[in-house]
């Protein structure tokens, strides 16, 4: 009766901590996708031939679909939903031009750019992550240089 007992319990609280659940995002490649290199973001890779918002980046396949980002080990899942807060800030800084499904919104952002994930998800969100948009957007900035001082790349002597 003790062995029962101890194992109903054991049972009762084996449960996963961390629940997962995998959703399909409708990506489906028939093989290991070609990655190729973000030049402006080195640790990052995408997937140009993909029909979908997909990236490589720490080993996992990182995908933004329906304004959300979802991770998985293999290209095409399982995919489990990541909260913005988590996502790691490489990706965050990957240009829009590399977004080959973007919403319809980024396509009126310069796209030589991150997206403007501070827009996107809330002052809050930019808090949590200490993430400044002008940090980023060092390119929307380029027509600025030359007009006034404090705009070059000088050693400050």
């Amino acid at each position: 009766m003790y062995v029962l007992i101890v194992a109903l319990l054991a049972f009762a609280f084996a449960g996963p901590a961390h629940a997962q659940v995998h959703i399909d995002i409708g990506i489906h490649l028939p093989a290991p996708p070609r990655l190729v290199l973000v030049p402006e973001v080195r640790a990052v890779q995408y997937v140009p031939a993909a029909p979908a918002n997909l990236f490589f980046y720490g080993g996992q396949y990182w995908a933004f679909v329906n304004n959300g980002w979802h991770v998985s080990a293999g290209y095409n899942g399982p995919w489990v939903v990541v909260a913005p807060v988590v996502v790691p800030r490489p990706l965050l800084l990957v240009p829009v031009h590399y977004y080959h499904v973007p919403p319809g919104h980024w396509k009126k952002w310069h796209k030589n750019t991150a997206p403007r994930w501070g827009d996107e998800w809330g002052q809050e969100w930019a808090r949590k992550r200490a993430w400044k948009e002008h940090d980023h957007d060092r390119n929307d900035r380029d027509d600025d240089r030359g007009k006034g001082k404090g705009h070059g790349h000088g050693k400050g002597r």
